[in-house]
C-alpha cells in the first residue's frame, strides 16, 4: 500500500515513510491510494470475531508489507488492552465510550497504535525520531502516555495556555522522561502551524528527524476506524440503520468513521457535531471554506478554526459536495446548549456526559427527529472527569476520580513556555 500527498506535488511512498514522516514534504497530508472494501463476509460474521481480529483485519491493506502479519495483530492486540462499552441511554440512542484507556480519551487507540507501530520501525536502529504534536486537549496526554519510553523516541507538545483543563495539563506535563511540554501563548490554531511549520523548516529537518502524532499522521487517524466497527457489531443485531454522531474538531475521528463505511460497515449518517467553532457546519451551506481563529469553548477539544482532516473527508468523496451530504452532515451548538443538554441528559437517564459528548448527544437528537427509526450512537469521547469543573458546576455532583487519572494530581508540572515559532526553532536546534 501507498500513500500520495492531498497536494499532489510529492512522491508517493509507503505506510512506514508516511508513519514516520508524518507530513508529505509539499505539507500535503497523506492518503491511501487505494480503499478496497472488506468482504461480505466479514461483516456478515462480524459477531462472531473477537475485536482485535476485527481490527487487524480492517487496517492490514494500508499497512501493507512493511509490518509482517504476526507483527501487526501483536501491535494491534497492544492497542486494544482496554474495553469500547456501548451504553444505552434512551431508545434507540447510545453513547459510544471510548474513554476506558490509561488518558481515558477516544486518542489513546491511534496513540497508541502509532507508537507501536514507530517502535517496530525503530527496533534495529539508533536513530531518534522527535515526535512534534499539536493539542487543543487530549491528543497532548494520550501520546504521552503512549510514546512514554519508547526507544529512540523524544516528544515534544504544544499546547495553548490555559485553554486546556486542569487534568489534559496535568496528563502531558508530569510524566518526563522522553515528553517535554511547551506552554504556547495562543490557541490551538497557532500550534498546529508552528508544528506544520517546523516540518518544512530544513534548518531543523536537516538536523533532526521530525515526525507527527497528531491525526494528520496516517498511523494516528486510522485505527480510530477500530471503534466504529466495534459499535456495528455490538448493533447489528437489532436489523436497524445506524446513525454516528461525533463530536469534531479537527475531524480525524468522524473521517476515519466514514473510511470504515468506505471498507464496507453500513452506516446511514455521519454527524459531525461542533461548538461554536462552526467553520464545516457553514461550508456544508455554502460550499465555501473560510478557516477563522478559533474561539474558546466548555468544551475545548473542539475549539479548532482551521480542521487539518476535513480535506481527507473531501478526499473520500472525490470532492463533490452533494455526494458528501448524502452520508455527512454538521451542526454547531452554543456552550448554553451544551450544559442545558447535560443537565437533561443526567436528570432523564443518570448519564453523566462530558461536555464533547453532549454536544454529540445534540447534534444526534436533532437528526433522530426526522429519522425515528435510526439507532442513534453519540461518541462520548472523554472521560467526564478531564472536565471536573464543568461537569460538576453544571450537573451538582461529585465525580469520581478513576485511578489513571488520580495518578497525575499530585505530580508537578514541568513545561516551557513560548510566544513564537522562532521560541519553537530555537528549542529543537538547541535540544537536538
Amino acid at each position: 500500500m501507498n500513500f500520495y500527498s492531498l497536494h499532489h506535488k510529492a512522491p508517493n511512498t509507503n505506510f512506514k515513510n508516511a508513519v514516520i514522516n508524518g507530513i508529505a514534504p509539499d505539507r500535503g497530508l497523506y492518503f491511501p491510494e487505494s480503499i478496497t472494501p472488506l468482504p461480505d463476509s466479514f461483516f456478515n460474521e462480524i459477531e462472531h470475531l473477537d475485536n482485535t481480529e476485527i481490527a487487524f483485519r480492517a487496517i492490514k491493506q494500508f499497512v501493507g508489507n512493511d509490518i509482517p502479519e504476526n507483527d501487526l495483530k501483536t501491535i494491534v492486540e497492544d492497542t486494544l488492552q482496554f474495553h469500547f462499552p456501548l451504553v444505552k441511554v434512551e431508545k434507540n440512542v447510545y453513547s459510544l465510550e471510548l474513554y476506558h484507556g490509561p488518558t481515558m480519551a477516544f486518542k489513546d487507540v491511534g496513540a497508541r497504535f502509532m507508537a507501536r507501530c514507530l517502535q517496530y520501525f525503530n527496533r534495529n536502529s539508533d536513530d531518534k525520531v522527535t515526535v512534534l504534536v499539536a493539542t487543543s486537549g487530549d491528543t497532548g496526554g494520550a501520546v504521552a502516555s503512549g510514546f512514554l519510553g519508547v526507544k529512540g523516541v523524544d516528544v515534544v507538545i504544544l499546547y495553548p495556555k490555559g485553554k486546556v483543563s486542569d487534568i489534559q495539563e496535568r496528563q502531558l506535563t508530569t510524566l518526563g522522561q522522553n515528553i517535554t511540554a511547551l506552554e504556547v501563548d495562543g490557541v490551538f490554531d497557532d500550534c498546529q502551524d508552528m508544528v506544520k511549520s517546523a516540518f518544512l523548516d530544513t534548518g531543523i529537518t536537516d538536523s533532526r528527524k521530525l515526525t507527527s502524532a497528531n491525526s494528520i499522521n496516517v498511523a494516528r487517524w486510522m485505527p480510530q476506524l477500530f471503534y466504529y466497527l466495534f459499535a456495528y457489531k455490538a448493533l447489528k443485531s437489532k436489523g436497524k440503520e445506524i446513525a454516528f454522531s461525533v463530536p469534531s474538531g479537527n475531524f480525524g475521528n468522524i473521517c476515519a468513521g466514514i473510511l470504515a463505511h468506505k471498507l464496507g460497515m453500513p452506516a446511514k449518517q455521519f454527524i459531525a457535531s461542533t461548538n461554536v467553532n462552526d467553520v464545516i457546519p457553514k461550508f456544508m451551506e455554502t460550499g465555501n471554506f473560510n478557516p477563522v481563529a478559533s474561539k474558546q469553548t466548555i468544551s475545548n477539544a473542539m475549539d479548532v478554526g482551521n480542521p487539518s482532516n476535513f480535506v481527507r473527508i473531501q478526499e473520500l468523496y472525490d470532492n463533490d459536495l452533494s455526494a458528501l451530504k448524502e452520508i455527512f452532515s454538521s451542526t454547531s451548538y452554543t456552550d448554553d446548549a451544551t450544559r442545558k443538554t447535560m443537565k437533561e441528559v443526567y436528570n432523564k437517564s443518570g448519564y453523566v456526559a462530558d461536555p464533547h459528548g453532549a454536544v454529540g448527544y445534540l447534534g444526534l437528537k436533532d437528526y433522530l427527529k426526522n429519522e425515528p427509526e435510526t439507532v442513534g450512537v453519540f461518541l462520548e469521547t472523554a472521560h467526564p472527569v478531564k472536565f471536573l469543573d464543568v461537569v460538576q458546576n453544571t450537573l451538582h455532583i461529585d465525580v469520581d476520580i478513576p485511578s489513571q487519572i488520580q495518578a497525575v494530581l499530585n505530580k508537578k508540572k514541568t513545561k516551557i513556555a513560548i510566544k513564537s515559532y522562532d521560541d519553537l526553532r530555537s528549542y529543537l536546534l538547541q535540544t537536538r
